[in-house]
């Protein structure tokens, strides 16, 4: 995946209050962003990053921070894993015992999620929708509601986010977040310039990616819209939505390669800009709150 452009879009529609900024939400930038999601499916289906043949033999696609804090309470558990994809992580909560509802707005990978639940006989339940829409097409509460990597930054919205996490909480659930950490999404990681905002902008971020970060060689060319979001941006309107913070949590290392430039430090421990900048600097953190 080529690195990011550093691109703000010019809006042209009426403007949203969300987060402290005035924030363009438009159809169109949903819209882009689902065709590129549905383009990148069948490629991620297929891929090495994924490995979902070794998935289908019982591997576990969780990794090491969400199995050291979260894995081990979903058994016999209502959850909503938000921003699913082709629902893998769904999947591997269901055999931890979780009973399981994963949602995306991409329709492709809905698609594909049910599919690999009905192939290995599993539980799960999977629903297209974009998360702001998710009132109109799902009732009820989960005790535990759950989100990982690379899902913040398609949201322009923090505040409605974190009310509808809010919405789907029972009293005394468990809303889980590991997330990249908005200090690795200031710097292009091919020129290790710092060229992106740590606070959200009033704009999107556009961007022309060739490939995709499961794949470089995958053909994939798109558009797409994401929004940064300091980590504040994300634990202050969780707790304005009465969900109290028992931790957050930073680490020096991401479980994922899906960056350029990336060195596998430790087994699974991938870290970027170590060799450039000889410090240690934060990848993700992670945040586990109780309504």
């Amino acid at each position: 995946m080529k690195s990011r452009l550093s691109k703000l879009f010019t809006p042209s529609k009426p403007l949203l209050f969300a987060s402290n900024f005035i924030i363009e939400m438009t159809d169109q930038y949903f819209s882009q962003n689902k065709k590129l999601w549905n383009e990148r499916v069948s490629v991620h289906l297929q891929s090495k990053f994924y490995d979902v043949e070794a998935f289908r033999k019982g591997a576990n696609s969780l990794k090491e921070i969400e199995m050291a804090e979260i894995a081990g309470e979903v058994a016999g558990k209502s959850l909503l894993h938000l921003q699913c994809h082709f629902g893998q992580d769904s999947l591997a909560l269901a055999r931890l015992g979780a009973q399981v509802t994963g949602i995306d707005f991409s329709d492709k990978a809905i698609e594909a999620a049910q599919q690999l639940n009905d192939e290995l006989g599993l539980n799960a339940r999977f629903i297209q929708t974009n998360v702001y829409d998710l009132e109109q097409v799902l009732d009820g509460e989960f005790d535990v509601i759950f989100s990982t990597y690379g899902a913040i930054p398609w949201l322009p919205d923090l505040e409605k986010w974190a009310a509808i996490v809010s919405r789907f909480l029972k009293k005394g659930g468990i809303f889980y977040l590991a997330e990249f950490h908005p200090t690795l999404y200031l710097f292009n990681f091919d020129n290790y310039q710092v060229e992106y905002s740590y606070f959200t902008t009033a704009k999107p971020y556009e961007e022309k990616v060739q490939g995709t970060y499961a794949d470089d060689n995958s053909g994939i060319e798109e558009t797409e819209f994401f929004w940064n979001h300091a980590t504040s941006e994300v634990v202050t309107p969780l707790l304005e939505n009465g969900l109290e913070l028992l931790h957050l949590h930073e680490f020096d290392f991401s479980p994922y390669a899906c960056f350029p430039n990336m060195v596998e430090r430790e087994a699974g421990r991938y870290v970027w800009g170590a060799d450039k900048f000889g410090v240690r600097l934060p990848h993700v953190f992670s945040l586990k709150k109780r309504k």
